[in-house]
């Protein structure tokens, strides 16, 4: 019979690593595209992570960090050390005067979260409903729909340093918020590994209304003070009606970032296509609708081999069967071109093309 010390020190071994080699993640990007990793970890907890890192093998290799696998193009086999974060949890972590702080693992589906904090009346995240992908994906993307981005909800995260092991907590500064960008996609990228994120709900919660399809809404049902539940719902409906699900065909949402161009460069284009959906910024320039003008120069419903341009939102690029990555690719390059030929502006794809 063991001795107690014995017994503790069994208690405290800790499981082996969740490791598979010549991994398929077909099934872990939304896009369904066919590609092989050398080796995928599945990572549960911190200590995973810093066990990989003071791994002999794993520790030098080097490293790609995948969340839902949502903001991804997939051109060929990866080989690297893939760790694919699935730590879980969510809480109310404290409730101030002016805030509530919510810390969710970075493992969690996003849409879920949004879900979950609405069920516990806990309002702020419902512009952002539906928007694919993971909780720790979230600050990397700086994600954003309907007048609401990630860094407008944000409060701090915890991070794995893959150098050192080390967990270091970033504020919103220390992450350098942009437009669909962060420093986990600059000097950031694959160096470190987002494990919880610390929301801020504000309270008390004031509604984001002044989107398009949002004013739509209100006008059809005359609801002119709507509920964060009944925001969730509009938004909901309209992204169900345009975009399609990956579950049924592959793809990775708004494939192309909305341009922002100075208020010159804005009058230009109305004057030459005064129909150009456009947002004014409160710093004074102008976000163009990319996914307009790339209906304007008749992609919407066209493909290029197996890969094509869905044919209710022209933003949105489609995996319509078996495609390959680079045909997704070359799609992208040629409505890239055909825009540029145009309206004189270069759209930037919001996926990592790997």
């Amino acid at each position: 019979m063991p001795t107690s010390s014995a017994a503790a020190t069994f208690a405290e071994t800790p499981p082996p690593l969740d490791l598979e080699r010549g991994a398929s993640l077909r099934a872990f990007n939304t896009f369904g595209l066919p590609c092989v990793a050398t080796t995928l970890v599945r990572v549960h907890s911190e200590g995973d992570l810093k066990r990989v890192v003071n791994d002999p093998e794993l520790g030098r290799a080097p490293k790609f960090v995948l969340g839902g696998g949502s903001n991804l193009v997939l051109t060929r086999d990866v080989d690297r050390c893939v760790l694919k974060v699935e730590i879980r949890g969510r809480k109310v972590l404290e409730t101030r005067e002016d805030a509530v702080i919510v810390e969710v693992g970075a493992g969690e589906s996003w849409h879920d979260t949004v879900q979950w904090c609405l069920d516990h009346d806990l309002p702020g995240l419902e512009n952002m409903a539906l928007i694919p992908g993971t909780v720790g994906a979230a600050p990397v993307q700086n994600i954003g729909a309907y007048g609401v981005e990630l860094k407008d909800r944000f409060d701090s995260l915890d991070a794995v340093d893959l150098i050192t092991g080390r967990t270091v907590t970033l504020t919103a500064e220390q992450c350098h918020f942009g437009y669909r960008d962060s420093v986990f996609k600059q000097h950031l990228a694959n160096k470190s590994v987002i494990t919880r994120v610390r929301l801020r709900l504000p309270r008390p919660w004031v509604p984001v209304l002044g989107y398009l399809e949002l004013e739509r809404k209100i006008a059809e049902t005359g609801n002119t003070h709507p509920t964060a539940r009944q925001i969730f719902d509009w938004i909901c409906e309209v992204r169900r009606a345009k975009l399609p699900d990956p579950a049924v065909i592959g793809n990775a949402g708004s494939f192309f970032k909305n341009p922002v161009v100075t208020a010159e460069q804005c009058r230009d284009i109305i004057g030459r296509d005064p129909e150009i959906v456009h947002y004014p910024l409160d710093d004074g320039s102008f976000k163009l609708a990319a996914g307009w003008m790339i209906d304007a120069c008749g992609w919407k419903g066209k493909s290029i081999g197996r890969a094509g341009v869905y044919e209710r939102q022209a933003l949105v690029l489609v995996n319509r069967g078996g495609a390959s990555g680079a045909e997704v690719v070359t799609l992208a390059r040629a409505i890239q071109e055909s825009v540029y030929g145009r309206f004189g502006i270069r759209l930037e794809p919001e996926p990592v093309v790997l």
